[in-house]
């Protein structure tokens, strides 16, 4: 077949498609029959002979010669007749073979299908198999998953079971526990109360009982012509504690001593031997203070104890100290000496800086402002003290550039980190390329009270110091909007300005676009400073600290432009002080969008109302506020007392508050540390008797001004307030010398005691005060006029008022700008 597809055009074209199978088995046929010798050679005959005779005409055995055909019975005609029902036709060979073709192929079809239904059953009979085997895996495996996790959840289920019942036990032993603790709560309240009656019964009888020892010993020290003792060393002989606390371990009572002064050290190294053996414990003189005790112990004193301790020193502060030469040379021992501040030390010169320079290289943090030291001594810095870090020349006027210039020789002060060059009006534009040249590393940078600084000092330091993240500039009335535009190579943190009338809103695009990480920013008493700057300042999302006291020109429209940034989420103090035109409806705006505000100043905000005190307390995270010079009254007090959580309170110059105000905000206020009513002269002793009642943690107290206040009520707050840090009773006329007593025996820790203008309180208790405290203030000068009453405490008349109200002004400010700084600090 594939040899007449393949061997002629002609015959292919001959031969159609139709008649192929037909040729192809009469050629085979012929071929099987006779046998011929050469296979092609027949073909090609038997091919021509079908082409003659046509192909209608083509048969199955018509290449097969006659002879060999078979023989075929010829069927009878009357047989044949009657089968096929024919009348005159005969059966021909033709019609037999079309009728054996039918019959052969009818005959295959139907073994054919039979065939193919057998094989489809046999099939189906496997599929049916094989489908019943995958079923049962497939359930097999459900089960087992089904299983796994009912294994896993019931486990789980016992786990929580067994949890549940642990808690449950927990919860009742809880219960019990705190049944049991409420009523011993109860049971030491009550005994607590009793004691406490007790003591103060105790307390009254000793008052009295120590008087009366006073009497007797300053009586006796008049006739034998000995010098007076002061109260507080009058001690009872029946009142000794049994306690030893050399009993306890080493590094509690190092924390224990660690609170003392170094003369509080000395003199309980007096008490026994087992209290000599703590005072000599060797982590004990790390650190030594001897400006606490300037004026108490002499040089030798000194000089003994550095030659000690001087492989355990560490940190040594001279502050303030007027010492000999011989004493500073001393100081050259101490080979581990880290800290140094020598600050206000009018003997310290170049010599003693050389001395301390050859013994101690590892000084990493030198204090040498406000003493005499020249160019000589910036010549050893660089040669010497390798890793300084911390470098502070506030106030040092003597050197000059070329003492600058010094700080590159030899190894050079590279490692510098923070510098202090306050009040340094000597320095020129080439001194700070000096610096800029030999301290690369500078990142915190100090420069106060300098009215010469110009932008070209601040241009020429930051060429080279592009590490500065702090900076302090408070007292430069020349820098401008310039040094914000050539500190934007700097990548700010901290940034101070105060009393700065160039600074503009310029300035703070400035912020906004260079200095994103911003987190502390200073600009007090900028009178440039507008709402647009606050606009500029709201993208900051690292801002936590923004003082803008002073400044003016600041509106409602600005604080809520700036709230609305993102800088409000994050902001933790705020000083608006001074700011006279917001209103109710800032605070309302701060309550809203400050959930993390701690430090909130609204001194002398005069819009302010009770309303605006009643968003206050919505700011739930507050810890202290300073209302001073507003319009609060025993109201908003009474508002502010739901907060419950204010830790400090500044109500100085409020002439609408009262006693009763004052004593409704104490009785929620138990945690209260500071309070400020200074110029409240309204005030008298109740509100004393409240906080000595209610806030017994207080630390700081001011009550200045207020003339009312009596002996009583103070010794009754020196009873109970035993953690009174700071005192003021300046202008309290009528406190005398009994009150200073009572501070001695009921506030030991008091460090800073201001009484002026206190005209009973007599010059020679003030002295003996004086060496028990750190730091204090007084003179017995009549009042200012402007305090509003006399040294009697009766009200002046209105026109001295009048006369004296420059003077109050000038208060206000001041106190506006201490409170500035001490929100810096």
């Amino acid at each position: 077949m594939a040899s007449l597809r393949n061997a002629n055009p002609r015959l292919k074209n001959y031969f159609k498609e139709n008649y192929i199978p037909q040729v192809c088995e009469a050629l085979l046929c012929g071929i099987l029959v006779t046998c011929p010798e050469d296979p092609l050679r027949y073909l090609e005959g038997m091919i021509m002979v079908i082409i003659k005779s046509g192909l209608q005409n083509l048969l199955w055995d018509m290449c097969i010669t006659p002879s060999m055909k078979p023989n075929i019975r010829r069927l009878s005609e009357t047989y044949l007749e009657q089968l096929f029902e024919l009348d005159d036709q005969l059966m021909t060979p033709e019609l037999m073979i079309k009728a054996c073709s039918f019959y052969t192929g009818h005959l295959v079809k139907t073994h054919f299908c039979t065939w193919r239904d057998i094989a489809r059953t046999n099939e189906n009979v496997v599929l049916a198999e094989k489908m019943n085997r995958a079923v049962t895996c497939y359930n097999f495996r459900l089960q087992k998953s089904v299983f796994h996790h009912w294994h896993s959840y019931m486990e789980d289920q016992k786990e929580k079971l067994k949890n549940i019942l642990l808690r449950i036990q927990q919860i009742i032993y809880c219960h019990k526990l705190t049944i049991i603790l409420t009523k011993w709560r109860n049971t030491a309240r009550h005994k607590s109360k009793k004691k406490e009656d007790e003591l103060i019964l105790k307390h009254e009888l000793q008052l009295k009982k120590w008087k009366n020892r006073l009497i007797l010993k300053r009586a006796a020290a008049e006739e034998s012509n000995f010098p007076e003792r002061s109260s507080s060393e009058v001690f009872l002989v029946d009142e000794t504690l049994k306690c030893d606390i050399s009993l306890l371990p080493e590094r509690a009572i190092l924390q224990i001593f660690f609170y003392l002064s170094l003369k509080d050290v000395i003199i309980c190294g007096q008490v026994n031997h087992a209290w000599m053996l703590m005072t000599q414990l060797n982590s004990l003189w790390n650190a030594i203070d001897f400006s606490s005790v300037k004026n108490v112990i002499p040089d030798k004193y000194i000089v003994s104890t550095l030659q000690r301790w001087r492989l355990n020193v560490l940190r040594l502060n001279f502050r303030g100290c007027l010492l000999r030469p011989k004493t500073f040379r001393s100081v050259s021992h101490c080979r581990n000496l880290q800290e140094l501040n020598v600050s206000d030390c009018p003997t310290f010169t170049d010599e003693s800086m050389r001395h301390i320079s050859e013994g101690c290289p590892g000084v990493l943090c030198l204090n040498l402002s406000n003493t005499t030291i020249t160019n000589r001594t910036m010549r050893l810095l660089p040669r010497h003290f390798h890793n300084l870090q911390n470098l502070s020349l506030a106030y040092c006027r003597r050197f000059t550039d070329k003492g600058l210039q010094y700080l590159n020789l030899g190894n050079g002060c590279h490692k510098l980190i923070y510098l202090d060059l306050s009040g340094c009006t000597q320095i020129s534009v080439q001194g700070f390329r000096y610096i800029a040249n030999s301290c690369t590393g500078i990142m915190h940078l100090t420069i106060n009270d300098m009215p010469t600084l110009t932008d070209n000092c601040v241009k020429a330091l930051v060429e080279k110091c592009s590490r500065i993240t702090s900076l302090v500039f408070t007292g430069a009335p020349h820098i401008s909007d310039c040094t914000f535009r050539a500190l934007s190579a700097c990548k700010l943190r901290k940034i101070r300005f105060e009393g700065n009338k160039r600074v503009t809103d310029a300035s703070f695009k400035f912020i906004d676009k260079n200095y994103p990480n911003l987190s502390h920013i200073y600009m007090a008493d900028c009178k440039g400073i507008t709402d647009s700057s606050l606009r500029s300042l709201s993208p900051l999302k690292q801002l936590t600290v923004l003082n803008l006291a002073n400044c003016v020109r600041i509106g409602d429209m600005g604080l809520k432009q700036f709230l609305d940034g993102p800088a409000s989420m994050r902001i933790r103090e705020l000083n608006l002080s001074n700011c006279v035109r917001l209103s109710d409806a800032s605070v309302m705006k701060l309550s809203e969008r400050c959930p993390n505000l701690n430090y909130l100043s609204l001194r002398n905000c005069e819009h302010l109302t009770a309303q605006g005190i009643g968003y206050i307390v919505n700011i739930f995270s507050l810890v202290s506020i300073d209302l001073s010079g507003t319009d609060i009254s025993n109201e908003g007090l009474n508002v502010l007392s739901r907060h419950k959580k204010l830790k400090e309170l500044s109500v100085s110059e409020c002439y609408r508050i009262t006693d009763d105000g004052i004593q409704a905000f104490c009785k929620s206020s138990l945690i209260l540390e500071h309070l400020d009513v200074s110029y409240c002269s309204q005030l008298s002793d109740m509100i004393i008797k409240a906080l000595a009642i209610y806030c017994i943690n207080l630390t700081s107290l001011s009550i200045a001004g207020c003339p009312k206040i009596t002996d009583s009520a103070m010794e009754m707050l020196s009873a109970k307030c035993h953690y009174l840090h700071i005192l003021d009773i300046s202008g309290c006329v009528l406190l005398t010398d009994q009150i200073l007593e009572d501070l001695q025996i009921g506030c030991k820790q008091l460090r800073i005691l201001k009484m002026q203008y206190c005209t009973n309180i007599s010059k020679k208790a003030a002295q003996r005060m004086s060496s028990k405290v750190q730091q204090q203030e007084y003179n017995t000068n009549d009042p200012p006029r402007w305090f509003g009453y006399d040294r009697e405490g009766n009200p002046v008349t209105e026109l001295d008022n009048i006369t004296s109200s420059k003077g109050a002004l000038e208060l206000t400010v001041k106190k506006s700008t201490y409170s500035s700084e001490d929100q810096a600090a």
